[in-house]
């Protein structure tokens, strides 16, 4: 058992031998005077739930940006303009500039490699083409499909001149720069003033999303996959779902060496995680907590770690409460999951729905 799981469960004996004496020294008095006793320990009451339950891990993490992005030249020119770094170039922004025009990025998984023009062939850098237009709002009678028709040169029309870019009706190969999603400049590949080459990298960058990277060692890793749930600790002190996003390969950290059995000491997995909704406090490269899934128990009984009572001689207890009446239930525990703060518990009687006691948030 860990550290941490002990000190939780030392933590809630403790809750419990304090507030199953309490209780005997209330039956006491109300035994012997008749008259509802009056309690120092306001309490209040939480659900019995039906829900997932996780033993996790806590490991450190690195808060960044998802992904990593490479800006790649499809045309020659001079490099008269770069983006500065930390700049966030989204659909229909300029990626960078040569011979004075600006270089458009547009989303798409595919790069570009020829001009695209009435009497083209079909291809898929066509639908590309058409479906970003679309989302600038050019697309007024467009067809998203894989032909350059007079509706794709009326469109392409439509968006040169808002772009301030020369109106042909065609877009010559350099014009623009197909990228998966919006880059987040990090680094410059080539100083303003290079005469840039079809094929050169430009730029560095990542996605502007969120994203926490963790390194497991590889006997941490059995218990990590694609899909995974986890808890992240942000650095305002917030606590936010997430999920792992990808998982890479085995890495080397330099001067690792290998133990009696040969295998390197210094191996460490890197692990993606993408959190879930708006992330507050964000800072770039802190460090923050993730509580990522060891074992996990679906659709079980569990109720708050506070609403469990230590017996003597061992094992729990929770307290039904039943309009104004309470009973009290012996229950076995299965997982902890300390990041919501919930325990899996079973017992005679016990269901969903049902109320138990627990310290009120005054307590």
């Amino acid at each position: 058992m860990s550290r941490t799981r002990m000190m939780v469960l030392t933590g809630v004996a403790l809750v419990g031998v304090v507030g199953a004496a309490g209780f005997i020294v209330i039956n006491n008095r109300a035994d012997s005077t008749g008259v509802s006793p009056v309690t120092s320990v306001s309490t209040g009451t939480a659900d019995v739930r039906r829900m997932d339950i996780a033993e996790r891990q806590t490991v450190t993490g690195t808060l960044g940006h998802r992904g990593t992005y490479t800006i790649i030249a499809p045309g020659p020119g001079v490099l008269t303009r770069m983006p500065a770094v930390g700049q966030v170039v989204s659909r229909g922004g300029t990626a960078y500039e040569v011979d004075g025009e600006p270089v458009v990025l547009m989303y798409g998984g595919r790069p570009s490699w020829r001009t695209l023009e009435l009497g083209m062939t079909n291809g898929a850098d066509v639908r590309q083409l058409e479906t970003n237009l679309k989302e600038l709002g050019h697309g007024d009678g467009l067809t998203v499909d894989t032909r350059f028709s007079l509706a794709t040169y009326s469109a392409v029309r439509r968006w040169q001149r808002a772009a301030n870019l020369a109106v042909t009706g065609d877009v010559p190969l350099g014009q623009i720069v197909f990228m998966p999603a919006a880059v987040r400049i990090g680094s410059h590949d080539l100083q303003v003033g290079t005469q840039v080459q079809p094929g050169a990298t430009v730029a560095h960058g990542t996605s502007n999303e969120p994203a926490v990277t963790i390194q497991l060692s590889p006997q941490q890793l059995p218990s990590a996959k694609v899909g995974d749930s986890v808890r992240v600790t942000l650095p305002d002190g917030k606590t936010q779902a997430g999920a792992i996003t990808n998982i890479g390969a085995v890495t080397t950290a330099a001067g690792g060496s290998e133990d009696s059995t040969g295998t390197e000491s210094e191996s460490t997995v890197p692990v993606t995680v993408k959190v879930n909704g708006a992330v507050t406090g964000f800072l770039d490269q802190a460090q923050v907590q993730v509580a990522i899934t060891v074992e996990l128990h679906p659709k079980v009984l569990a109720v708050p770690i506070t609403a469990l009572n230590a017996l003597p001689g061992g094992g729990y207890e929770v307290i039904l409460v039943e309009g104004s009446a309470t009973r009290r239930v012996p229950v076995e525990t299965g997982l902890f999951d300390e990041a919501i703060g919930m325990a899996e518990v079973s017992g005679p009687g016990l269901a969903e729905g049902q109320k138990v006691q627990v310290p009120s948030d005054d307590a």
